[in-house]
């Protein structure tokens, strides 16, 4: 039984394609396993729905990625994590469960005293899990950011409008922060756009490696790596209804993978 367990799915799950920044970094650790990822551009963004609709949504997508033999299941959706984490941890016991957060205590550990600019959605901003975070490592020199429609912007792919959505929105912090905690894997798509506007000595920081290594130590601690020495499979799974979108979006997903 261990063994077959060994070989079952990694599911992952987004809003979108903005996960694959995560993909990218737990294929680096663990290329071997397989992969499952649900790219929910149906119901994008999260950021802007009400509480119960998100998690209502991530336990739909929750449920088929148990029904798809997953062995662990990551959220690589910040708003999902900071809103829907802990009910679905208390409800799937048996399953490891790991998610994405803002990276805020990486500045806390490696860049306290920098002014800080916080970028996130709505959802994340205002969620609890969030403040109590921020609360615990505030270095009293942050900017929290609610960027409406940014997420939306880079799913879309369109580069005017994030352009001009940057321009607008972050043109007042040049030359004031020094960090930038990217609080929606959708951002680390764009950072040299953000580069542009804050400036090329700008510090990113976000969750997306530090959540690889925890997803690795997970599996290890559960005899859950796959010995395959073979590099795994990638299915995506994209939830528009439009065949056309879909196809688009899988075809940018792959692309930004890598080619794999």
């Amino acid at each position: 039984m261990q063994e077959e367990a060994r070989k079952g799915n990694i599911g992952i799950f987004d809003s979108g394609i903005g996960g694959v920044t995560v993909l990218r970094e737990i294929i680096k650790i663990l290329p071997y396993e397989n992969y499952i990822y649900i790219s929910d551009s149906k119901n994008n963004p999260y950021g802007d729905k009400k509480e119960e609709k998100i998690i209502e949504r991530c336990e739909e997508i929750f449920r088929f990625l148990l029904e798809k033999n997953c062995k662990a299941i990551v959220i690589a959706c910040n708003t999902a994590s900071s809103i829907a984490v802990n009910y679905l941890r208390d409800k799937y016991k048996n399953i490891p469960i790991i998610a994405i957060e803002p990276a805020y205590k990486m500045v806390y550990d490696y860049s306290y005293d920098k002014e800080t600019l916080v970028m996130a959605t709505k959802g994340t901003i205002k969620s609890e899990k969030f403040n109590l975070l921020y609360e615990k490592y505030d270095n009293h020199k942050t900017i929290l950011l609610e960027c409406i429609g940014l997420a939306d912007a880079i799913e879309e792919g369109n580069e005017y409008r994030i352009k001009k959505y940057l321009e607008k929105n972050l043109g007042e912090y040049k030359g004031k922060v020094e960090n930038v905690v990217l609080g929606c894997t959708h951002y680390s798509l764009i950072k040299e756009e953000i580069k542009k506007i804050l400036g090329e000595n700008i510090r990113f920081f976000d969750g997306a490696r530090r959540l690889a290594i925890h997803l690795e130590e997970v599996l290890e601690k559960n005899n859950l790596i796959n010995d395959s020495k073979e590099n795994g499979k990638i299915e995506f799974i994209d939830t528009a209804i439009e065949v056309e979108k879909r196809e688009k979006n899988e075809k940018r997903f792959f692309k930004l993978l890598g080619g794999k």
